[in-house]
């Protein structure tokens, strides 16, 4: 009895041990992602960019590749079997416009941001200005750090009034009307050709996008024309042809 006791006594000093070791390691992979973070971000200071802020979903994806890596002793983005980082990132949450990936192992941080600065398309995924959000995830194994930057173009994830009301804006910009029936407009958008019953539309503009900052070249062709005044806007789900990228769809009637 009493050496069962201390049997038990054993294996849960064991466990009490090894979860204390996998706290301090996980804590460690965690500095080191900082570190990254910070020199990656005095990188882009240096060059006049906007610094890139945390985000935990690409973090998340990150550190699932990055222990791929680890377990394979090798640098690849994609491992057969592995979805590619746009799908990756969507699974962990992420909504993005644009993403790119960089990966290294080397024996230390400022080993692996050198190795970045130095080879022209990881430098250039550092120094993107389009670039807002960064994850990071470093994993330690056989002496050597296996690190992934994971950066993206964040999206704000916006519902259906809101982006007719964007859409609208920037046709209030160049002085159309948006007051046009939406209903409509969204029956068109769900449709991929026609026009509905009882509309009078002189056209219809029909647009897939994820960058809602500016009018598509389609719209702003047709109102280059000068022969519109008014126009009705309507949001619908996007199609899958985009992929994992955040998209919206859009109709446009022109009056």
């Amino acid at each position: 009895m009493a050496v069962a006791k201390r049997i038990w006594l054993a294996v849960a000093i064991f466990i009490v041990a090894a979860l204390v070791l996998s706290e301090g390691s996980q804590a460690q992979s965690d500095e080191k992602a900082q570190q990254i973070l910070s020199l990656t971000n005095q990188d882009r200071a240096d060059h006049g960019l906007t610094p890139l802020k945390w985000d935990t979903s690409l973090a998340t994806a990150a550190t699932a590749h990055t222990e791929r890596m680890a377990n394979e002793k090798s640098l690849s983005h994609q491992y057969p079997g592995e979805p590619d980082v746009s799908a990756r990132a969507a699974q962990a949450g992420a909504h993005f416009q644009a993403i790119a990936e960089n990966t290294a192992m080397g024996p230390n941080v400022p080993s692996i941001e050198k190795q970045w600065m130095n080879s022209v398309p990881h430098r250039t995924n550092i120094l993107d200005p389009q670039m807002n959000v960064i994850g990071i995830a470093v994993v330690e194994k056989g002496g050597y750090l296996f690190a992934t930057e994971d950066f993206a173009n964040a999206a704000q994830s916006l519902n259906k009034d809101q982006v007719e009301d964007k859409v609208g804006a920037l046709l209030h910009d160049q002085n159309i009307d948006p007051s046009g029936p939406r209903d409509q407009a969204e029956q068109v958008c769900s449709t991929d050709h026609g026009m509905p019953q009882g509309a009078n539309a002189k056209a219809i503009v029909r647009f897939q996008t994820s960058d809602l900052s500016r009018l598509p070249s389609q719209v702003a062709e047709q109102l280059r024309s000068g022969q519109f005044t008014k126009a009705a806007v309507g949001a619908c789900s996007p199609g899958a042809s985009e992929g994992n990228f955040t998209s919206y769809r859009v109709a446009v009637l022109l009056y």
